[in-house]
């Protein structure tokens, strides 16, 4: 598994800016206000070549203030849940009480930690840095997150400490599956469904479900192993502990799974979050199938099926791709729908094509529908081939790799959808230029 690294430290010491520094974009709401991140925010990052996870947490204040024993609480779950900890202080500030307690909580964890001396752009505040040698948490590293300076140091360091997850792994045919949705969609009970007995406790409580867990399991001789998750609940309406920890739980059994079961509750219809916990598993590249749950509190004919198809396709504009599955967990009707689905899915996204039908496939693309002028130049493709699964990912030899529409490229995936089907599955197109 990808390792983890948490920022924590004070409120307005600048750990949303070194956030988006580190993930390179602006993930963190940044202002000069302190206490403005409230929640964790979670992001991918590379750094010479190693990947990790980095978790923005709110600032760490002490004082009788809104959120504050909520935003302690998610840091402390983010000290406990990381592999390594970027402790973050204001060198211009120096030294404070509140950089003493936090040193303190760190003291009762055993991860490794790195002080991080932010806004280090004023050299007349250079000697502050020796203050933080009290701290007994290493050699302090000054970085200005605003402008970039010292965050190269800062990164080596954390890459040379940071140690690689150890990961359950299973035999490459047994299909991974992870349940996710809203709390109460019905995971736990469709995952006694799918394992055929009572081994997660279901209840009508709301985030019942706290932790990830395995089963494995045989159906039609097909060995499988589902990861059931808690609920995720929409970001800024709850902050219990175990609410946090649950989001970050499910994010990494996105991580680890095939293909990622995305249950809709047909009782409380589609939300806004159901949307964002489908982009959970698109942005990890995972194979999807929508499962709408408790379908058997809906009064159904042919043309009940029809509106929420045409409902889900609405809704779920950028899975086009995705199956889409009705069922009750709780009563096992339909249940056995979903097995064929899960079986194409990952049929196709194991899938690898010919190299020379897939040439046919683009070559016949493009007569059919020639590719315009786009940015002073036309797209000309000289070769393609698959190089990966998981999805199946396709590498296009080009003239110039800015010259295709983003249009352009939509059309050439729908033409090899067409081709070779790959229902369930995302998929990724490669430019290269050729040399």
């Amino acid at each position: 598994m990808i390792p983890t690294v948490a920022i924590v430290g004070r409120p307005n010491v600048g750990k949303s800016t070194l956030f988006n520094r580190i993930v390179g974009e602006r993930k963190a709401i940044t202002d000069d206000a302190p206490g403005i991140t409230r929640d964790r925010i979670y992001g991918k990052a590379t750094w010479l070549t190693k990947e990790f996870n980095i978790i923005d947490t709110g600032g760490i204040d002490f004082d009788d203030t809104p959120f504050t024993h909520s935003i302690k609480s998610q840091a402390e779950i983010a000290i406990n849940e990381a592999d390594f900890i970027l402790f973050v202080c204001d060198i211009n500030v120096g030294l404070t009480n509140a950089d003493l307690t936090i040193a303190k909580m760190l003291y009762k964890s055993d991860t490794s930690v790195v002080v991080a001396l932010n806004k280090a752009d004023n050299l007349s505040r250079a000697e502050n840095k020796y203050e933080f040698y009290s701290l007994g948490l290493g050699d302090p590293i000054p970085v200005s997150s605003q402008h970039g300076t010292g965050v190269a140091d800062l990164l080596d360091h954390l890459i040379h400490n940071l140690k690689p997850k150890e990961d359950v792994t299973y035999e490459e045919d047994r299909i991974k599956l992870c349940l996710i949705g809203r709390p109460n969609v019905g995971k736990s009970s469709l995952m006694n469904s799918l394992l055929g007995e009572e081994r997660v406790i279901v209840s009508d409580i709301k985030g019942t479900t706290r932790d990830s867990v395995d089963s494995l399991f045989t159906h039609n001789e097909q060995d499988y192993v589902v990861i059931d998750t808690a609920g995720l609940r929409k970001k800024g309406k709850v902050y219990e502990n175990a609410e946090k920890y649950s989001v970050f739980r499910a994010l990494s059994a996105i991580e680890r799974s095939d293909i990622a079961l995305i249950l809709i509750d047909a009782e409380t219809g589609i939300r806004e979050q159901d949307k964002r916990i489908a982009g959970y598993a698109v942005d990890e590249n995972k194979a999807v199938i929508i499962v709408v749950n408790k379908w058997d509190t809906i009064s159904n004919d042919s043309n009940t099926y029809k509106y929420w198809d045409t409902l889900i396709r609405s809704h779920f504009k950028f899975i086009p791709y995705a199956p889409i599955i009705y069922l009750s967990a709780l009563t096992k009707k339909r249940v056995h729908t979903l097995f064929p689905a899960i079986t194409t899915a990952f049929k196709n996204y194991t899938k690898r094509v010919q190299t020379s039908v897939l040439n046919d496939v683009i070559m016949d693309a493009m007569y059919i529908n020639p590719p315009k002028e786009h940015k002073g130049a036309k797209l000309n493709v000289f070769y393609a081939t698959q190089v990966a699964i998981r999805p199946p990912t396709f590498v296009l030899f080009v003239n110039d790799e800015n010259c295709m529409h983003f249009t352009y490229e939509r059309y050439i995936k729908n033409r090899i959808r067409d081709a070779f089907g790959l229902e369930g599955s995302p998929m990724k197109i490669i430019l290269r230029k050729r040399d």
